[in-house]
């Protein structure tokens, strides 16, 4: 009798467990699983950028799925925490497992420079949410496409905004010696000198440099009416506040590559009255949109100001992915070369070395009282 009651529990169980996958859906039984990937510095001194940009990676995968996508996205986020090396080493593990379809990466130029290789090699697709050397797209890599403007196109306008509206005339550039650098440092004296400015001190640094004090006290001699900065937050914030130690009392200026609380912490109350130049907000229904839906996800960091570009990055991947498949990597990278997205930046089109092809505008951050703000014109 017992056996009896046994067979017919598993019978009605079977029975309960059959009906359950017919009645879902046959999409979601046969849906395939692919990964996409996630490169940025999630750890160390540049972390906001990097989480900020994660997340936007995260919540355009999770959407996707959410929405129907043809395909299962699992989503796979590595630290390259702004070193070559290690970003070389993630990049290593994405192209290495079957499964990742394309990704996304880097907002250090020093570390895309270094992982392109590996996804030219391997013909995995790539689209840079944030570094900006130009050698990154000159380079012509198939594979490569980035939706972020070039350090080119924001030295342009602040250049030309610091000989004219801000009415400096003599500058010194201090920068590190990365090719992020030294693309910034030849960018920025190229085009300030052509709207009628004077450089008058040039000094570049080794990534990790802690003590400027000896060549800033040379520049008060020089008595320049403003420091260009061409590198990223940690030397920046150092270099800001050491130029208040000594007594340089003249604005500190540079391109988006610090624009970030955590410069503001590093530098203290010495961080007021540094201006850089940003890519000017160009709001939209769909943007707005995506931060609402980032505040309900309720990630644990902000926004950083590259969530919107991993955002459509990832959103443009996906679009790509569902246009051509996933057999064919060269196809799916001409697929995302030739795309026109309408997403949170805007009209996404790629030129033919596949360079974001929006125009930019910038607008001017400068801290006040301790706090990032837009200034006003």
């Amino acid at each position: 009798m017992k056996e009896l009651t046994m067979r017919r529990r598993m019978l009605v169980t079977g029975l309960m467990v059959s009906a359950a996958l017919f009645a879902m859906p046959v999409a979601a039984q046969d849906k395939p699983h692919i990964k996409l990937g996630f490169i940025g510095p999630v750890s160390g001194g540049n972390a906001q950028q990097g989480l900020g940009a994660r997340n936007g990676f995260l919540l355009a995968i999770e959407q996707a799925n959410a929405a129907g996508y043809p395909y299962e996205v699992e989503p796979v986020a590595l630290d390259d925490a702004s070193d070559p090396q290690t970003g070389v080493s993630a990049a290593l593990k994405l192209v290495n497992d079957p499964e990742v379809v394309a990704a996304t990466g880097h907002w250090n130029s020093p570390v895309a420079l270094a992982t392109m290789p590996v996804f030219n090699r391997f013909q995995v697709p790539m689209v840079v949410w944030g570094a900006i050397s130009p050698k990154i797209t000159e380079q012509n890599l198939p594979e490569i496409t980035r939706v972020t403007p070039t350090l080119v196109t924001e030295n342009k306008p602040l250049a030309e905004w610091v000989a004219t509206k801000l009415g400096a005339k003599k500058i010194a550039i201090i920068a590190d010696t990365s090719d992020y650098g030294t693309a910034n440092t030849a960018a920025f004296e190229t085009f300030f000198t052509e709207a009628g400015g004077e450089i008058v001190a040039k000094d570049l640094f080794p990534v990790g440099t802690v003590d400027f004090r000896t060549t800033l006290t040379k520049l008060r001699e020089a008595a320049p009416d403003a420091i260009y900065f061409g590198g990223v937050i940690a030397e920046a914030g150092i270099l800001r506040k050491q130029m208040v130690e000594i007594g340089l009392k003249v604005p500190m200026i540079g391109i988006s590559g610090f624009y970030d609380p955590e410069f503001v912490t590093l530098a203290g109350a010495a961080a007021d009255g540094t201006m850089v130049s940003y890519p000017a907000a160009q709001s939209n229904p769909k943007l707005e949109k995506m931060n609402v839906d980032y505040k309900a996800r309720a990630f644990a960091e902000e926004t950083s100001p590259y969530t919107k570009y991993a955002f459509d990055a990832t959103n443009i991947m996906l679009a790509a992915i569902k246009e051509t498949g996933v057999e064919d990597k060269e196809a799916l990278a001409k697929a995302i070369r030739s795309i026109k997205y309408d997403g949170v930046l805007g009209e996404t089109t790629f030129d033919a070395n596949g360079q974001t092809q929006i125009p930019v505008a910038i607008e001017i951050k400068e801290v006040r009282n301790g706090a990032w703000e837009t200034r006003p014109e």
